[in-house]
Parts: C-alpha cells; structure tokens; sequence
C-alpha cells in the first residue's frame, strides 16, 4: 500500500484538481457564446471528436443494451437527425424543394444533411452568432456540393426574415444559449409559414413547479449554466406554454428523449480516450479539454438522476392563421 504521505498527497491532489474543475469558467455574457464558438470551431477538437454535428447522438434499446461503446459515435449524430426528422414529420418525399430554416446550425452539420436529404430544389438556410461556424459551414457546403445549404451570422432572437418565410423551422440544441426564451420561440413561430411545420430538441431542467429544487439541484444547474456558457434552461413544459402562448401554432408534440441520448455523454469523453490524436499535441488546451470532459460527466449525472430532461417539440402552423 501507497505511504501515508503518498496517500494525503494524492488526496489533497484530488481535492485541488476538483476544486478548479467545479468552478465554472464559462459563465454566460452578451458575447460568450459567439466567442466560446469561434473558439470551439478554431481550435478543431470538437469537429475532430464530434465530426459536424455538434449535438448529442440516438442509441435505440438493442444498441444500448449491447453496450453504446460499440455503436459508432458519428453515426450516433445521423441517426439522431433522422429520428428528429421522423418526431418533426418531415419526410424526402413530402418536403423535398422546402424552404428550411436551421436555428443556430453550428458548423452546419444538420443543416447540409437537410439540404442533401430533401433534394437540390430544397433550399436550407442555417443562422449562428459565430462568424467562425459561418466561414467553416460555407467551407463544408463547397466540398459537398451543396449551394442549397447557406449560412450567416444572425441572432435567432431578431431575425431579419420576414414573417411567414420558412416552410419547416429546425433547432437543434440552440435553446440552451438563449437568454429569452419566450423571443427565441416567438421569431420562431413569426417566421414559419402557415402549413409549415416546427420541429425542436433541447436541453431542458425538471419543471420544479411539481417537484422543487433543492440546494443540490440549484448548485448542479448552476454549474451546467456557467460552464458551458448558458443563461439558464427551462422545462419542457414551460417550452410547450411558450409555444402555445404564441398563438400561432396548433398542438405541441413533446417527449423525453433522455434515455436515447444519455449515453452520448460518456461516449464523448471515450472517443477522446481511445483516439487522443484530437487534443494531445495542443497542450494549451489540456486545461479546456479536462473541464469539458468534467462538465461531460456532470451533464451525465444531471440527466440520468433526472434533474436534466432531453426535451422534443414539433406543431405545425395552421394554414388559415387569421
């Protein structure tokens, strides 16, 4: 066994390294997210990890139960658009030429997937505060072949597209970062046209109006809010009201997809231990790296205790909107 001293020093090691891991260093500010992502695209860990698709993936019941492990991590992500897809009704055949709408598109992963799915006549617009996701989305759509799927910088919370634009509104994990959730729903339902249809996935917090947090729950959400640069998040069923105090929409569909995509977490972190070559020759990142890994396992725990929902909508606007 180790010597005493070994012990306390390993110990005392331990302690320190938590202790600076569980203070966040990401707090949210007007600026923050635009930032954090210029620097997530720049520095090429995330993409080399997460490929183009920065949102979690879908693991069904039978890949879950011989072990998420062995599912690949990336195609974890298409299948997790395609279950997306199917939640929103939105179909190849059905919607090919539509005009879409991709709410904070990160590096346009989804949104040049949609542009191949629904056919060159389709036409896929994706909107983020990042000029660097911009420039690497654009960059992407050139070497796919795909002039159907064009980005820029806009904030979701003042769109400059005209009322009734969009025949299908997708977003992907964009709620998270917003600080008015009410105006992110808004423009998204202003925007949408009437027949068109809304579909959105997000990470949600228990509805503490049946169940309150306690003083745990509040030092666990707070941390989750000022790692990752997010101003708070709210339920599912507070989205729903949301949704439906616009007016504008017929009924929200919602579901918990938690199960399906807890286990990207944890996955993240092991691609990262198989496959090191992401991050080990950029040793000003390690730091960085160690935070997400820990904020990784955070979220896990967050969700899996259900403190954390994974929240789905999708409603369609009525085509005799008055």
């Amino acid at each position: 066994s180790p010597p005493p001293a070994a012990a306390g020093t390993a110990v005392v090691g331990t302690a320190a390294v938590k202790f600076i891991l569980d203070r966040p260093s990401r707090t949210y500010s007007e600026d923050s997210v635009a930032r954090e992502y210029d620097a997530w695209t720049s520095d090429g860990i995330l993409e080399y990890y997460w490929g183009e698709h920065i949102h979690l993936g879908y693991y069904n019941k039978e890949e879950m139960e011989a072990g998420y492990k062995k599912k690949d991590f990336i195609q974890a992500k298409y299948d997790f658009i395609d279950e997306m897809m199917e939640f929103g009704g939105i179909e190849a055949g059905v919607d090919a030429g539509a005009k879409v709408l991709d709410v904070g598109c990160g590096f346009g992963g989804t949104s040049r997937y949609l542009a191949d799915k629904l056919g060159p006549k389709a036409d896929v617009t994706g909107i983020t505060l990042s000029p660097n996701q911009v420039k690497r989305g654009t960059e992407l759509a050139a070497e796919r072949g795909l002039p159907n799927a064009k980005f820029q910088v806009m904030n979701a919370l003042e769109m400059d597209f005209p009322d009734n634009s969009f025949d299908i509104v997708w977003a992907c994990e964009s709620g998270e970062h917003m600080p008015d959730k009410e105006a992110y729903i808004n423009e998204m339902m202003r925007v949408l046209k009437p027949g068109g249809k809304f579909v959105m996935a997000t990470w949600c917090q228990r509805d503490d109006r049946t169940v309150p947090f306690d003083k745990k729950d509040k030092r666990d959400l707070r941390f989750l809010y000022e790692e990752w640069t997010h101003p708070y998040f709210i339920s599912i069923e507070a989205y729903a009201e949301l949704v439906d105090a616009t007016k504008m929409m017929g009924p929200v569909k919602t579901a918990d997809w938690c199960e399906p995509t807890i286990a990207s977490w944890r996955h993240s972190n092991w691609v990262g231990v198989y496959d090191p070559r992401g991050w080990i020759f950029k040793p000003t990142k390690y730091l960085k790296c160690a935070r997400d890994g820990y904020c990784l396992e955070r979220m896990h725990r967050a969700f899996k205790r259900g403190l954390m929902e994974y929240g789905m909508f999708a409603a369609t606007k009525p085509k005799n909107e008055e």
